[in-house]
């Protein structure tokens, strides 16, 4: 990496950092500090505000993109961080249940995720562009981590209106970085000339290329969040207190983060990134697989904690590779279209994870949660084995 694109990689990287933070640390405890609220006594309720969020999100991740294409990637950033600043604040003051649902709806409005994607694309080299995207990839792996740790703290001292207070903030650090940190534009995306763009959905829509990364977030996000309706209860049952959960995902996503910078970048300088990406969709169906084989059983913590480790080996590597691939995919007038597809199925994967895997847990158990998680996997892994890697490009 240049000079110039290791400050455009670590600036966007606090970026997602200071956001995913906001987002993450409100989650182990909302449930249950929502239901401290008025009309909180109604599960139902409570779990439609919490997933707002991302429903919001799934609607709007495509007009952002779209907006960033053509009237420029840092005030559409700005924009969406002023949102999401303006969410946590109505979500801080929410006297009840449902002022609590609107504030994280316009939190959720803030979806930033493509057009911040698309500035990172922008500014470096497809080259470089996966060791990028992965820097932004182990700030979100390691801000879930974190909020782990941090939030039953902070509950505990300030309540869920003074988290929520904490993520505007952290909203605010977020626009400071983007303006006098994040370095400037490439004069090809500056307003001026995107006005004259006009970017084509359908061009995106019918890249087949584009539609397979599209169906992997898919499936990534969905497994990713199905497998925490059955995790957690797994590890309880190997007997570690709920409270005492971040002791094992810390460790194996820090590890698997090392192992995937030692093992992925090295393959990509020699021509093997499509063999990267498909091992890593095969270790996330082994893990399902043998999730599915030990759920009747009463496993040892060691070998969920393994487990666990090369789960986030193949997501991490995915989560690093996925939008490197959809940059070098995607025409340049259509990058934040692209992204913004991407990101839209991304956040749907979260709400049919949460939704289907609970289903699943209470129809078919756990057996049938990871039963189902592997054959996604498996169809993930047939669809994406024609996949062809374009060779890097020197433009920006």
């Amino acid at each position: 990496m240049t000079p110039a694109e290791r400050r455009a990689s670590a600036s966007l990287a606090l970026v997602f950092a200071l956001r995913m933070l906001g987002l993450f640390i409100v989650l182990p405890v909302f449930a249950l500090e929502a239901a401290r609220l008025p009309g909180g006594d109604d599960p139902a309720r409570v779990g439609f505000a919490m997933g707002l969020y991302g429903l919001t999100q799934a609607f709007l991740q495509m007009p952002v993109g779209l907006a960033s294409d053509r009237y420029g990637r840092k005030p559409v950033i700005v924009a969406g961080l002023l949102l999401f600043a303006l969410g946590s604040g109505i979500a801080a003051w929410a006297p009840d249940l449902t002022w609590l649902a609107i504030g994280r709806a316009v939190q959720g409005a803030g979806a930033i995720s493509a057009a911040v994607t698309a500035f990172l694309a922008d500014v470096t080299r497809d080259a470089v562009r996966t060791k990028a995207m992965a820097m932004v990839g182990a700030s979100i792996a390691l801000m879930f981590a974190l909020s782990l740790v941090l939030a039953p703290m902070l509950a505990g001292w300030i309540g869920l209106s003074g988290i929520f207070a904490v993520t505007g903030v952290l909203a605010l650090l977020a626009i400071a970085v983007v303006i006098w940190v994040a370095p400037p534009e490439p004069r090809e995306h500056r307003p001026s000339d995107l006005q004259q763009v006009r970017t084509s959905l359908a061009e995106v829509l019918r890249d087949r290329g584009l539609l397979r990364l599209n169906l992997g977030v898919f499936v990534l996000h969905a497994v990713q969040l199905a497998m925490w309706m059955a995790v957690p209860a797994m590890l309880v049952s190997a007997g570690l207190a709920k409270a005492d959960h971040a002791h094992v995902y810390l460790p194996a996503v820090a590890a698997s983060l090392l192992v995937m910078g030692g093992v992925l970048f090295p393959m990509e300088r020699r021509g093997h990134l499509r063999t990267a990406f498909l091992v890593s969709i095969a270790l996330i169906g082994v893990v399902q697989l043998a999730l599915w084989a030990l759920a009747g059983a009463q496993p040892g913590l060691w070998t969920l904690g393994v487990l666990l480790f090369v789960f986030f080996i193949g997501f991490n590597t995915l989560e690093a590779s996925q939008p490197s691939l959809v940059s070098r995919l995607a025409p340049v007038h259509a990058r934040g279209a692209a992204l913004g597809v991407y990101n839209t199925l991304q956040s749907v994967g979260f709400f049919v994870g949460g939704a289907a895997g609970g289903w699943l847990v209470r129809a078919h158990g756990a057996q049938g949660l990871f039963a189902a998680c592997a054959a996604a996997v498996l169809v993930w892994l047939l669809v994406a084995w024609p996949m062809r890697v374009p060779p890097p490009a020197n433009r920006r």
